[in-house]
């Protein structure tokens, strides 16, 4: 009997290497795509950025520290606001944040978009949830990575803010150089998928927080859903929520469009347009790319003239945040700028207020409580609203 089984044994290991190896040399002969509209869209063989530009942004470092920083400080900017700005993010490149469920294809189209399948640089990926850390993909001179408690204590890089979520997190947040001409111009963030499984959500560290750091600080985000994974639970509720007043920088891309036939893929374009629509609650909606980011070639009987159009729409898009990453950036400090300017407003109003309410008898707790619950009452914003260059936009809801 037990050589019967051994026998049962030897014979299933047979089968299933046999099966391997086939499945191996069939991923190997598979027709792999052309990637020359990837290099030409992005203009990858063109120079890296120049000298011009590193200057202008050393000199909106020195604006920052000069006429912005001094102004946080004295008004305890950074003690009421989460964001604060580093010299290493003034200087960083454009953020591609991907976001989405698991086995969507984030990895797969990273790996994909760099060229990277195949090398000892590419992202592991599979149909099981895969990534259980925030890859951090930048340029550097050599394969290298990097671990997140160095990463984070690098003052000279955009990432020690992140320290503030704790060990945990930063065990779960890494780094890796590649040697690579897109990376020159940009850096791209790998996210955990989203689990709508409560007992998977258990991470151990602030993962929603964390995403909205990177959400906060990203130029461009890609949403991906699978067409076979439309459902839209709590934990993608939670994500839009993150994503609100960030519109103009999402995409939805619609991933492994060539695996339907077009009426079903129709379908599915339809139920994911009336599953995000709760969730977006913006005039125009975001921008949605159906295609396939892989490098085999598209499936046979597909609309492979369309989804290679929706690509080269989408690496456009990708190019044009590259190209505008001077203007971003100033616009960016320029924002910040703003805000820390009405910070400061708001405080020297609501102090006078104070001043000008307290006497000898006041209690001063309660003209403090009165100020702060009713401020339309003692006109704080409308006295703010006659100052120069403020709009009542830009004031806190």
């Amino acid at each position: 009997m037990r050589a019967l089984v051994l026998l049962g044994c030897l014979l299933a290991s047979l089968l299933f290497s046999g099966q391997a190896e086939e499945t191996e040399d069939a991923n190997e002969e598979a027709p792999l795509r052309d990637r020359s509209h990837i290099e030409k869209t992005l203009m990858l063989n063109e120079d890296k950025p120049s000298d011009d530009y590193s200057a202008v942004l050393q000199r909106l470092r020195k604006i920052y520290h000069s006429s912005i920083k001094p102004l946080e400080q004295s008004y305890k900017y950074n003690e009421l606001r989460q964001h604060e700005i580093t010299d290493g993010e003034i200087t960083s490149k454009p953020m591609v944040l991907f976001l989405g469920p698991w086995s969507v294809g984030k990895s797969t189209m990273i790996n994909y978009l760099l060229g990277l399948e195949n090398t000892r640089y590419q992202l592991y990926t599979g149909a099981e949830p895969t990534t259980s850390e925030f890859t951090v993909l930048m340029h550097g001179p050599k394969l290298k990575t990097i671990e997140g408690i160095v990463m984070a204590a690098d003052s000279a890089r955009s990432f020690s803010p992140l320290e503030k979520f704790g060990q945990n997190f930063l065990e779960k947040l890494i780094g890796i150089e590649v040697p690579h001409k897109l990376l020159e111009r940009v850096t791209f963030v790998d996210t955990p998928g989203i689990i709508e499984n409560r007992k998977q959500q258990e991470r151990g560290y602030p993962f929603n927080d964390v995403c909205q750091w990177f959400i906060d600080r990203a130029d461009l985000i890609f949403v991906v859903f699978d067409p076979t994974k439309l459902d839209v639970g709590l934990e993608l509720e939670m994500l839009f929520r993150q994503l609100k007043g960030r519109e103009s920088q999402i995409r939805i891309i619609l991933n492994k469009a060539d695996n339907l036939a077009t009426q079903m893929l129709m379908r599915v374009y339809g139920a994911l347009f009336w599953s995000l629509a709760p969730l977006i609650n913006v005039t125009e909606p975001p921008r949605v790319y159906v295609s396939s980011f892989w490098p085999q070639e598209y499936k046979p009987d597909t609309h492979q003239e369309l989804f290679l159009q929706e690509e080269i729409s989408l690496l456009e898009d990708l190019n044009q945040v590259i190209e505008n990453r001077l203007e971003n950036k100033i616009a960016f400090i320029r924002q910040h700028a703003i805000r820390v300017r009405i910070h400061a407003l708001l405080v020297d109003r609501y102090l006078q207020t104070y001043k000008d309410k307290m006497t000898f008898f006041s209690d001063g707790e309660l003209v403090f409580k009165d100020i702060v619950e009713d401020p339309d009452k003692f006109y704080i914003f409308k006295t703010i609203l006659a100052k120069t260059n403020v709009s009542k936009f830009d004031l806190p809801a």
